[in-house]
């Protein structure tokens, strides 16, 4: 084969990421320590003058009573995903895998499909005709992402239909929002929120919401406010020591990995979350937001002084994380869909995730338990 693959250390891993312009936070390896409930490894594929040209993090998962593993690379590998040799590439990974004893391989690559600009949402949330956003005319599509799918049908992958992240902790989100910085000064950023954005925001300052950097100390008061959005938006939270071990884990690896932004007013938490980032690439995650005060809007607070402070780092991006595909829906869902679009970013749809099975007896399993457990 022209590549070979093998386990990786972590400083191989990590140096690796460091060359790249972008690499997703659940493909660098403390991601395999936050996810204890996994086996994890970092996977690197060599080319022939033995240079390190891909990198991956695999976690790996048995069924309940078999010996057996889905090996799970979210929003990875890391490689080449344009090269016409495509199955040299895969190929090794799934016998690697397969030796490892898994049934299922399954992966997320990061190519982008389409995007839509925050005019065309806008005019699609409000045309109560459009429910999709399938439906609504991209700003922007990528061809070689139409290839890369019919690439791997050929090579035996197939598409995850499932979308969300079910109880069995796997799947990524297909649709994104986010801000494209594009190197543009952090007031041209700003200039691109919408008008109405920009109004609460003047109303938080004038009101004296403050927004602060937290530590390791304030998990517990993020995540009772995180709880109360749980029970608010009726979805299951995580614990807390699931959130104490990614601050161990992620800033082990680097100070700047993981953040944690808290708004208050009148001394009392009103918002907070989590600020991820890996090279230019910054992720508000696990946003916290019961709105006791929605007369101050301290989201709004919140999210400024992130992307504020992304801008800084110089984040190339800032990535609010999943969105559903639809425009149409209850008051709930469109209240978030237009707070996002505030922003003046762009929703990013991304290839989904694909599986390799290589039992079809074991994967088939898993489709009837995930499907049991309500993934």
């Amino acid at each position: 084969m022209k590549y070979r693959l093998r386990a990786i250390t972590r400083e191989e891993h990590l140096a690796f990421v460091a060359r790249q312009t972008s690499v997703s936070h659940l493909q660098i390896p403390s991601w395999g320590e936050v996810k204890s409930d996994w086996r994890s490894a970092s996977l690197g594929w060599f080319d022939g003058d033995g240079r390190l040209v891909g990198a991956g993090l695999v976690l790996l998962r048995s069924l309940p009573k078999v010996r057996r593993y889905l090996a799970y690379l979210p929003e990875g590998p890391v490689l080449d995903w344009s090269a016409a040799d495509l199955g040299e590439w895969l190929r090794p990974m799934t016998e690697y895998l397969s030796d490892l004893g898994a049934f299922t391989v399954r992966m997320g690559p990061p190519v982008v499909v389409r995007r839509w600009e925050a005019a065309a949402l806008r005019a699609a949330v409000a045309d109560p005709e459009t429910r999709w956003l399938r439906d609504v005319p991209p700003s922007g599509e990528n061809p070689a992402a139409r290839e890369l799918a019919e690439r791997l049908q050929e090579l035996g992958w197939r598409p995850v239909t499932a979308e969300g992240e079910d109880s069995a902790a796997v799947n990524q989100p297909r649709y994104v929002f986010q801000v494209p910085f594009r190197g543009q000064p952090l007031r041209d950023v700003q200039q691109g929120f919408s008008p109405e954005w920009r109004r609460s925001a003047k109303k938080t300052w004038r009101a004296g919401v403050e927004v602060v950097r937290g530590g390791y100390e304030d998990l517990d008061a993020f995540h009772r406010l995180y709880a109360e959005t749980a029970e608010r938006d009726g979805f299951i939270p995580r614990p807390l020591p699931y959130f104490q071990r990614m601050w161990i884990a992620l800033r082990n690896e680097h100070p700047d990995r993981m953040r944690l932004y808290r708004a208050r007013h009148e001394g009392e938490d009103q918002a907070a979350a989590l600020m991820l980032a890996v090279g230019d690439h910054v992720w508000h995650a696990y946003g916290a937001s019961p709105y006791t005060r929605t007369d101050v809007y301290p989201d709004h607070a919140l999210q400024w002084r992130m992307m504020a402070d992304a801008h800084e780092m110089g984040a190339s991006v800032y990535d609010l994380r999943g969105i559903t595909d639809a425009v149409a829906g209850d008051e709930q869902h469109l209240a978030q869909l237009r707070h996002r679009l505030g922003t003046g970013g762009q929703a990013v749809e991304y290839l989904g995730e694909w599986d390799f099975p290589i039992s079809k007896v074991l994967h088939k399993a898993l489709d009837l338990y995930i499907a049991r457990r309500g993934g």
